[in-house]
C-alpha cells in the first residue's frame, strides 16, 4: 500500500479522498490554489502545497505544478478525483513517467474511452449495445453524410468525438439543416476539445440516463456495482441521482452489468469506471464511459456497502479486488441531491461568504461537503458545494428521508438550489419514478419564477 498520496483536486472530492486516505493509514498531501487557501481539507491536512493562483489553468490544470508538488512531498501516487485532469491521458502518462502511480486506469484506456468514436467501436466489439449511427468519424463529403443520416433515420444527433459534459452536441431534425449542423459542431469541437472529429447517432426521443458502476484490478478481475438513474438533468448536467433505477427489471441490469464487466476485461481496464447508457423501450444504448470516480458514487456506496474510493486506491497499489461479483448485494435505495451555490430557478452563480451552514442528520443521511460557516465560496470554479445523500430500505423511505434532510439543511449568506430540490422531492412524476432526461427542463419551463 502507498504511504503517501497527492490529491490533485479541490472541493468535496478532495475532502472525500483525504478521508479515505486517513481511514487507510495513508498520508494525504493536499494541493490548493490561492483562492482555496481556507478550504477545510487544507486546514485538516498534514501537508498542503499551494500550486498557483485562482485560475484553474494556472493551478488545478497545471501539470508541472502538480507533479512538482508530488516530488517535493515524496508522494508515491496521485489521485485526480473527478473533473480537471482526471480523464486527461497526457497527465496520466506524465504522472507515470515521472515515477508516480496514477490512481486511475492506464493512459491507453483513458485515450480509448475518451474518444467517443474509438470508445463506441471498442464497445461494439465487446458486445455492449450501442446507439445506431455512423461507423466512425463523419467524412467531409456532404453526400456521404446525408446518406448516413438517411440510413440512421431522423432525428439524428451530431457529437464531438472528444466531447463530454454535455458539450459538443447538436440535434438535427431535417436534411436541410444537416450539413450546417455538422460543420458548426466540427468548428466547436476543434475550438473546445482540440479535436474537430464528429460522429452521428440516432437521437432517442424520451430516454432515461442509466449508468453502470464498475471496479477492476490489473489481474483482470472486475465487478459491477449495480446501476444509477441520472435522468434528472439540466443542460446535460446531472442534478439528482438515485440507485437502483426505478422500474427497470433486474434481469436487464444484470445482463448489462455482465457485458460491461466483459468489456473491462477485454480492454484491460483498471480502477473505477462508469458505463453510461440511454434507456428507451426496454433497450440500452451505450453513449460513453467515464474513466474516473463519479460525483454520484455515494449512492452506489450506500446500496452496496463498497467504498469506491478506497478500492480505487487499493487496485492502483497493485492489490486484487477484495470481493467477487457474488458478494455484491444491492440493499435498499439511495438518492443524491447536488447542492449548488446558485439561484434555484435562474441558476445564476452565487459565490460569497457563508454566514450559516447547518447540515442534516438522522438514520441513512450522509453529507459530502467541504464548506463550513464563514467559508468564502470563490467565483472561480464549479458551483457545486455539497451533496446530500440518503439511504432507505425502500425508495419511498429514501424519498421521505431526503425531504426531511432538505428541510433540516440551513445555508445562509448565499443562494443555493435547495428550494428546487425540495419541490422536486414532492413532484408527483418524480415520486412515481422513471422520468426521462428531458423531464427536469420541461418542469422548469412550466414553473418559471
Amino acid at each position: 500500500m502507498f504511504k503517501k498520496i497527492l490529491v490533485a483536486n479541490r472541493g468535496e472530492i478532495a475532502l472525500r479522498i483525504q478521508r479515505a486516505c486517513s481511514e487507510m493509514g495513508v498520508k494525504a498531501v493536499m494541493v490548493y490554489s490561492e483562492a482555496d487557501r481556507e478550504a477545510k481539507y487544507v486546514k485538516l491536512a498534514e501537508e498542503a502545497v499551494c500550486i498557483g493562483p485562482a485560475s484553474a489553468s494556472l493551478s488545478y490544470l497545471n501539470m508541472p505544478a502538480l507533479i512538482s508538488a508530488a516530488e517535493v512531498t515524496d508522494a508515491e501516487a496521485i489521485h485526480p478525483g473527478y473533473g480537471f485532469l482526471a480523464e486527461n491521458a497526457d497527465f496520466a502518462e506524465r504522472v507515470e513517467k515521472s515515477g508516480f502511480q496514477f490512481i486511475g486506469p492506464a493512459p491507453e484506456s483513458i485515450r480509448l474511452m475518451g474518444d467517443k468514436v474509438s470508445a463506441k467501436q471498442a464497445m461494439i466489439k465487446a458486445g455492449v449495445p450501442c446507439v445506431p449511427g455512423s461507423e466512425g468519424e463523419l467524412p467531409d463529403d456532404p453526400v456521404q453524410i446525408r446518406r448516413t443520416a438517411k440510413a440512421v433515420g431522423y432525428p439524428v444527433i451530431i457529437k464531438a468525438a472528444g466531447g463530454g459534459g454535455g458539450r459538443g452536441m447538436r440535434v438535427v431534425h431535417t436534411e436541410a439543416a444537416l450539413i450546417n449542423a455538422v460543420q458548426m459542431t466540427k468548428a466547436e469541437a476543434g475550438a473546445a476539445f482540440g479535436n474537430p472529429a464528429v460522429y452521428m447517432e440516432k437521437y432517442l426521443q424520451n430516454p432515461r440516463h442509466i449508468e453502470i458502476q464498475i471496479l477492476a484490478d490489473k489481474y483482470k478481475n472486475a465487478v459491477y456495482l449495480g446501476e444509477r438513474d441520472c435522468s434528472m438533468q439540466r443542460r446535460h448536467q446531472k442534478v439528482i441521482e438515485e440507485a437502483p433505477a426505478p422500474g427497470i427489471p433486474r434481469r436487464l441490469i444484470e445482463r448489462l452489468g455482465e457485458r460491461c464487466v466483459a468489456a473491462c476485461k477485454k480492454i484491460g481496464y483498471r480502477g473505477a469506471g462508469t458505463f453510461e447508457f440511454l434507456y428507451e423501450n426496454g433497450e440500452f444504448y451505450f453513449i460513453e464511459m467515464n474513466t474516473r470516480v463519479q460525483v454520484e458514487h455515494p449512492v452506489t456506496e450506500f446500496i452496496t456497502g463498497v467504498d469506491i474510493v478506497k478500492t480505487q486506491i487499493m487496485v492502483a497499489a497493485g492489490e486484487k479486488l477484495p470481493f467477487t461479483q457474488r458478494q455484491i448485494e444491492i440493499r435498499g435505495h439511495s438518492i443524491e441531491c447536488r447542492i449548488n451555490a446558485e439561484d434555484p430557478f435562474t441558476f445564476t452563480p452565487s459565490p460569497g461568504r457563508i454566514t450559516t451552514w447547518h447540515t442534516p442528520g438522522g438514520p441513512g443521511v450522509r453529507v459530502d461537503s467541504h464548506i463550513y460557516t464563514n467559508y468564502f465560496i470563490p467565483p472561480n470554479y464549479d458551483s457545486m458545494i455539497a451533496k446530500i445523500i440518503v439511504h432507505g430500505d425502500t425508495r419511498e423511505q429514501a424519498l421521505a428521508r431526503m425531504r426531511t434532510a432538505l428541510n433540516e439543511t440551513v445555508i445562509e449568506g448565499i443562494q443555493s438550489n435547495i428550494p428546487l430540490h425540495r419541490e422536486l422531492m414532492v413532484d408527483a412524476n418524480f415520486v412515481a419514478g422513471g422520468t426521462n432526461i428531458h423531464y427536469l427542463e420541461e418542469w422548469l419551463a412550466q414553473h418559471k419564477r
